[in-house]
């Protein structure tokens, strides 16, 4: 069954007008033509103010729902690796996944302004459709609001999505215990370094992309090698270094890294000295933190690099029982340094 209604007409304004979020026959051919077409599903078609979806379904899955929300306003919209589209996904897949859930259904509202180009919006509602695919998800509501123009940045989104936690999955912050060694899944702050050059205030050249991806798929194949991983966070804003920091404080244990062992790509690593940054503290949108039990770090970490999201896989350090609450950094040159939690913001708009 198509979700595209009968009589629905093709949109054919080049930029979106105010007539567009009126709630009449121009609004309902801007969300049937762009994102009903993009995001056709059988639960979509119903075109209801809500989404039904089987209990059946989902407690086939597991004994717990997780439900996560997120706003997207990155600038600019379209950057090497993705665009906000991609993100708004990608993100809330993540953010599912974290928990050890299965994603299943999400939803996506837009504010658009007043003036924006309708192959924009065509193309975001592709890479949305794209992105759910590839993370084996439905787009399922929605809603549309159009503001004048000077009262939003062109265009943001908001994504909802509700998955499903297995018994016997229960990753958390505070779970982090005195010997647990520390994954990543590969280099630390693409994200943030092409999202940097992608705005050109500093005229950088590089072939750096977004590291964009949904890590549902990962999350799984760790979860088989390793159902009781203690901790699970995707380092967005704030980087691993944050999100090192609030498994810390949550567990309240210390926690050691190795400056050698953390991977970053020469061209990131570059940017950063440039500019004065630390990939700690970069944001990421496919890079996530695992903290597990010693006994299964070798599995895990096998698990990963035979995962196409965790071909760059590391084990970064380990959790200490002193000092509490504290990341400590081996450097390079056999001296220790303490990541603090980041203070202020490197970049802004981000994600």
């Amino acid at each position: 069954m198509s979700a595209i209604p009968a009589g629905v007409g093709r949109v054919r304004a080049q930029t979106v007008t105010l007539a567009h979020g009126s709630g009449g026959r121009a609004m309902r051919n801007l969300i049937a033509d762009v994102f009903l077409r993009a995001f056709d599903n059988p639960t979509l078609a119903r075109l209801e103010d809500q989404a039904l979806v089987g209990l059946a379904k989902l407690a086939a899955l597991g004994d717990r729902l997780a439900f996560t929300t997120d706003s997207y306003v990155v600038t600019p919209l379209f950057f090497s690796g993705g665009d906000i589209g991609r993100l708004a996904v990608n993100g809330t897949v993540n953010d599912l996944a974290m928990s050890g859930a299965r994603p299943c259904f999400l939803s996506c509202s837009v504010v658009i302004e007043e003036g924006f180009a309708i192959d924009s919006l065509r193309r975001v509602a592709a890479s949305m459709r794209d992105a759910a695919r590839a993370a084996d998800v439905e787009i399922v509501t929605g809603d549309t609001k159009v503001v004048e123009r000077g009262a939003c940045d062109g265009l943001f989104v908001n994504t909802a999505g509700i998955g499903v936690v297995r018994s016997g999955v229960n990753p958390g912050s505070d779970r982090a215990r005195s010997g647990d060694q520390v994954l990543v899944n590969g280099p630390l702050g693409d994200h943030g370094a092409a999202i940097t050059v992608a705005r050109n205030d500093l005229a950088l050249q590089s072939d750096i992309a977004s590291d964009c991806k949904p890590l549902n798929g990962l999350v799984a194949a760790m979860l088989a090698a390793c159902p009781d991983i203690h901790c699970l966070r995707d380092a967005t804003r704030g980087g691993v270094a944050t999100v090192l920091n609030e498994i810390a404080e949550s567990s309240r244990a210390g926690i050691r890294i190795r400056e050698a062992a953390v991977p970053v790509r020469e061209a990131v690593r570059g940017v950063c000295e440039i500019l004065g940054f630390d990939p700690l503290y970069l944001p990421n949108e496919g890079t996530l933190v695992a903290v597990v039990p010693p006994e299964s770090a070798a599995a895990v970490l096998e698990a990963m690099r035979g995962h196409p999201a965790g071909r760059g896989a590391a084990l970064i350090g380990e959790i200490i029982d002193e000092p509490r609450g504290t990341v400590i950094l081996g450097t390079r040159f056999g001296g220790e340094r303490i990541v603090d939690m980041l203070v202020g913001a490197q970049l802004p708009r981000i994600c």
